[in-house]
């Protein structure tokens, strides 16, 4: 068994675990600080926004992987 995929995949769990867990711990101490229905609007708002970029830009990349693949010349029709 190849181990460097092994290590890199533990790696990688173990720093985004660690990220996370920090990422949680601040959100949620800012939010002890600083309630309020204001606060909460403009989370909502922002999450928002963030769902429509993503998914424009999910659009997009759609439109460009069938774009360059109708290029090249491959066959993506379906069976």
């Amino acid at each position: 068994m190849d181990w460097v995929p092994v290590i890199f995949i533990v790696f990688k769990v173990l720093v985004l675990g660690t990220g996370m867990f920090f990422a949680v711990k601040w959100h949620y101490e800012q939010g002890k600080k600083e309630g309020g229905k204001e606060r909460r609007s403009t989370v909502v708002r922002a999450g928002a926004k963030a769902v429509a970029v993503f998914a424009v830009l999910l659009l997009l990349l759609l439109i460009l992987t069938f774009g360059v693949s109708r290029l090249l010349g491959l066959n993506l029709t379906a069976p």
